[in-house]
């Protein structure tokens, strides 16, 4: 039996941009996204702390050391700058080996930085 558990977490990092006018996604700094074991194009999940809006969307490869995190796209209409937000990715495996798989989790420190 495969079972779906938490993959990688990014514990309240804020929201730097909302860009309505761009194709869809969420951009992440590249640090963040090595710190929380998370690649381009990954489907992920965000949670806002602030007003409760949950959405999946996937990731854009922000630039390294920058901070970004940026709502694209009708994302953008989930979310304003200053808000804290959890990003989430889960992934599909075995049962057994889920037992004993440890997710990583960065928790961004101010700025977005880790």
């Amino acid at each position: 039996m495969q079972i779906q558990v938490l993959k990688s977490k990014i514990h309240r990092a804020v929201i730097t941009e909302a860009n309505l006018n761009y194709v869809g996604s969420l951009t992440l700094d590249e640090d963040l996204m090595d710190a929380a074991n998370l690649i381009e194009h990954e489907k992920i999940q965000v949670v806002n702390v602030n007003n409760g809006e949950r959405l999946e969307t996937y990731i854009i490869k922000g630039k390294r050391g920058s901070g970004i995190v940026c709502l694209n796209g009708p994302a953008a209409r989930k979310g304003v700058e200053g808000d804290v937000v959890i990003v989430i990715s889960y992934a599909l495996m075995d049962f057994e080996k889920a037992k004993n798989f440890k997710p990583s989790i960065c928790f961004p420190k101010e700025g977005n930085k880790l």
